[in-house]
């Protein structure tokens, strides 16, 4: 299918073949007839990525202390290559669009394959031919209303959850700033509303425009004297600020036109520096407007279909939506004459010509079109590229991939690119935009959007499993089954059921190899550290600070059924050294938690290990310090012997009062972690992992969990 992609690191625009996506459980494939392009946000986007690096950190400088931090944990290279690979990442366009769905994942009640649908969402109506949408961000359309109509049902949703804000009566006078495409839907809703209206504009063809309308608008020149007539000299009850400005006008102006004790909604981006003498001595109330509407920014509701009670919210986005539709079903929002522009997709990139100005046109709706005739439609999950000749190894293993999200394109695939033991032979994503990206990007003979394709590929012999942690078993298990060798990032598995059924199929499973990726056990340091405790007669204490820093409760990873927590989902790296050093998992477990306080869970924890031959280990895994600080830490005490191993980037050993330091660049075990795994396939050798230790450490993590909850010590079985 074709796609409209926005480079942020070159600032280009292009149109791309991407493979069809694949609809996950609650979501739906819609092919998409028409979609709306964002004069203000997508612009923003557009321009924000032609900036030039310097551009774009004065633009951003929130960006660029993150990068400082990070640079200061990790070092300047490791950082710019992280943000580079970031900045590179495609950015699929576009949130507004319909069409008819096509496809259902599990759990779609109420939806049916032929419906016409208008979506909603980030991410999720882009500029594509066909669309994967959740249930929430979708609404289904009546017979009346086209799919050209239908692809302005997120922005009216927006231009509705501002008019809401504002609580407008019957009757009331509302003035609108700024008559681009949101103040057009604005006014239209205010009006069939029974408010009186009052469109104010700097552009004398949109206000002539708005009068061919029927609507009542005034320039910005006549809106002072214009808003007395209109008001009795009251001045108006609402405004809502629709323009899109960096300046400081909109808002001041909406101060001198607004009542005493008035409310003023900004809906659309403009420079928020309030003047205080006015709106103090009027007593107005601001409110800036969020997007569609409760719900927004919360993934339980977009993402995971959960919606709220009508009882206690009554407008959630998803109401909003069916609500701008019933409008356009009833005529009483009208949009056929703000559509300016038409484009079809293959030609999308003129449509950002348009709205940055670079085609000198004046425009206000701008719609993308696609084929929609009932011939044979390009439905493919599967792209191939042209081969790349590499300088491979006869016996190479060869790779399929699961999963094109940042930890695969930041830090995997460039370091198995580089290592001639690989063929990398195809790529999955369910999206298929990241898939098609890192396919290209890294010299995969194909990309798709079918997880089954890769797994049952003949010409595949071996599975690295980069997706999100919930899935990581299941995959397992079915690469497993399919007889591949399997590399899954950690965790291995986020439940004791799950873990099991992993462990069941290993019985079976004697020629395939299965690694998780507890990369720091493979690094140098780490291994010139165990060499010095290898011939060790006594047992050892290591202490293992970790500096994690803080996540947000609504990231995914917190999630206990997507990520299972930060202790399984990360500190399960630090429990498996311990466990490296010692050379056997954990028997034992007592952790103790910070209270969560309603910001944290179960993230500020301290971990005690016993092992079989009395050794101890505990992790202390921190969400609450500073990230300038480096990360990791660990003190190992054994026989006279005191070694620490910063941040993987040096290694001190004391002993007999003799200091040595070993250092380098940071180097955290990825690159050793895939050449031992190639030369076990290759070998037919030993799990470079053993898988008593694999195992091990996972049951540790759950243990770890219950002993906080349960506040008691845990055997781990």
């Amino acid at each position: 299918m074709k796609q409209l992609l926005q480079n942020i690191k070159n600032g280009k625009t292009t149109v791309e073949d991407v493979p069809v996506p694949t609809p996950r459980e609650g979501m739906a494939l819609v092919k998409v007839a028409a979609s709306l392009v964002s004069a203000g946000t997508e612009r923003m986007v557009v321009e924000f990525a032609e900036k030039s690096l310097v551009g774009k950190a004065h633009s951003r400088p929130d960006l660029v202390r993150q990068v400082l931090d990070k640079a200061k944990r990790e070092g300047v290279m490791p950082t710019m290559q992280a943000a580079f690979n970031r900045l590179d990442q495609p950015m699929a366009l576009g949130y507004s669009s319909a069409g008819t769905i096509v496809a259902l994942g599990k759990n779609m009640q109420g939806f049916k394959v032929g419906q016409r649908v208008a979506c909603a969402g980030g991410g999720y109506a882009t500029h594509a031919e066909y669309n994967v949408v959740p249930r929430n961000l979708l609404t289904p359309l009546p017979k009346n209303v086209d799919f050209e109509s239908a692809a302005f049902t997120t922005l009216g949703a927006i231009a509705l959850h501002g008019f809401r804000l504002a609580e407008p009566q019957l009757g009331e006078n509302v003035a609108i700033i700024g008559l681009g495409l949101l103040g057009f839907l604005t006014i239209q809703l205010a009006s069939a509303a029974g408010c009186s209206v009052l469109g104010i504009d700097l552009d004398p063809k949109r206000i002539k425009l708005a009068s061919s309308l029927g609507l009542e608008t005034v320039s910005r020149s006549q809106a002072e004297s214009a808003s007395q007539a209109f008001t009795s000299k009251r001045g108006f009850d609402t405004v809502i600020i629709c323009a899109d400005t960096p300046a400081n006008d909109p808002i001041e102006l909406a101060g001198v036109i607004a009542r005493d004790r008035a409310k003023v909604v900004a809906t659309g981006a403009v420079g928020l520096n309030i003047p205080r003498k006015i709106y103090y001595e009027k007593e107005i109330s601001f409110i800036n407007s969020r997007s569609y509407g409760p719900g927004r920014y919360d993934s339980n509701y977009e993402e995971n279909g959960l919606d709220y009670p009508i009882g206690y919210i009554r407008w959630t986005e998803g109401r909003n939506f069916q609500a701008v539709v019933d409008l356009l079903s009833s005529r009483k929002l009208k949009v056929e004459s703000l559509i300016s522009h038409r484009f079809p997709i293959e030609d999308g990139v003129q449509a950002y010509e348009v709205i940055t100005g670079k085609k000198k046109e004046p425009f206000l709706g701008v719609l993308l079109k696609y084929e929609t005739s009932n011939e044979k439609q390009e439905t493919s999950k599967r792209i191939e590229f042209p081969l790349v000749t590499r300088n491979l190894s006869l016996s190479s293993v060869k790779l399929g991939v699961l999963g094109a999200g940042l930890y695969a394109n930041a830090t995997l695939l460039p370091i198995i690119k580089n290592n001639k033991d690989f063929e990398l032979v195809g790529i999955a994503s369910s999206g298929g935009l990241h898939a098609q990206h890192s396919g290209k990007k890294f010299g995969f003979q194909y990309a798709t959007s079918s997880e089954d394709e890769i797994i049952n590929d003949p010409n595949i012999n071996t599975v690295a499993i980069l997706t999100r942690h919930d899935s990581h078993a299941d995959l397992v298990v079915k690469a497993l089954k399919a007889g591949k060798h399997v590399f899954v990032e950690k965790p291995l598995a986020i439940n004791s059921h799950q873990l099991s059924v992993i462990s069941k199929q290993l019985l079976k499973t004697d020629n395939y190899l299965l690694l998780t990726g507890f990369n720091r056990r493979f690094s140098p340091l780490a291994h010139k550290l165990k060499s010095s405790i290898v011939n060790r007669q006594s047992s050892i204490y290591a202490h293992y600070r970790v500096n994690a820093g803080y996540l947000p409760l609504n990231h995914w990873t917190q999630d206990p059924a997507l990520g299972g927590g930060r202790i399984i989902g990360e500190a399960c790296h630090f429990i498996d050294l311990i466990t490296f050093l010692i050379g056997v998992p954990p028997v034992s477990v007592t952790a103790h938690a910070l209270p969560d306080d309603g910001k944290y869970r179960e993230d500020n924890v301290s971990m005690t290990f016993t092992f079989p031959d009395g050794s101890l280990g505990v992790v202390d895994y921190l969400a609450n310090g500073d990230k300038s600080f480096p990360k990791e830490r660990l003190e190992v005490f054994c026989e006279g012997m005191i070694a620490v191993l910063d941040d993987y980037v040096s290694l001190t050993t004391i002993k007999d009062g003799k200091k040595k330091v070993e250092s380098g660049a940071q180097d955290k075990g990825w690159k050793a972690e895939m050449t031992v795994f190639a030369e076990a396939i290759k070998s037919g050798g030993e799990a470079p992992i053993p898988y008593e230790q694999l195992i091990g450490v996972t049951k540790s993590t759950f243990a770890a969990v219950e002993s906080i909850r349960n506040k008691s010590t845990v055997e781990i079985k």
